[in-house]
């Protein structure tokens, strides 16, 4: 599928492009395994705009049945050196990065721009200051991507 991406102009700090979208999954788009209601829907919305992937060390073991019929890839990886070399493969399309954990951090500093979510197991503060923006729960941040002009008035110095 060719996805549209995202192209913003941010006002005193130019524009910003985003093509891909990387999730943490435990703790940011799920809770205890089970994706959070309000998820999917948004996935569905934002998978014409930009590619989205999952990035989990799937500790349920859920993660492939709480995906099943989102219009996204999922990959099981091992470590945040694993998420961050993904980010690092991205950066060059434009990566936004979306997470919660001390296994975000790199990947957080690592993408385009990134996103600290303060969800049901809260955040780690190294998470949080290597952040873009920081926002109360994943809804709040796909809604971000979904009407963009938000992240035009977050991001603007």
């Amino acid at each position: 599928m060719d996805r549209t991406g995202l192209d913003l102009p941010i006002p005193g700090a130019g524009p910003l492009r985003l093509r891909h979208l990387l999730l943490d999954f435990n703790g940011t788009v799920a809770f205890d395994g089970q994706l959070i209601d309000g998820v999917a829907s948004r996935l569905q919305a934002l998978a014409p705009t930009l590619d989205i992937e999952i990035l989990t060390g799937d500790t349920y073991g859920t993660v492939a049945r709480a995906l099943a019929g989102v219009p996204v890839r999922h990959h099981v990886i091992a470590t945040g050196q694993d998420k961050t070399a993904r980010a690092e493969a991205l950066r060059a399309a434009g990566v936004a990065a979306v997470g919660n954990g001390r296994n975000d951090v790199e990947m957080l500093r690592t993408a385009t721009l990134a996103v600290a979510v303060l969800g049901p197991e809260g955040a780690h503060a190294q998470a949080l200051a290597a952040a873009h923006l920081v926002v109360p729960s994943i809804l709040s941040a796909l809604d971000l991507f979904l009407q963009p002009r938000r992240l035009v008035a977050g991001l603007r110095p």
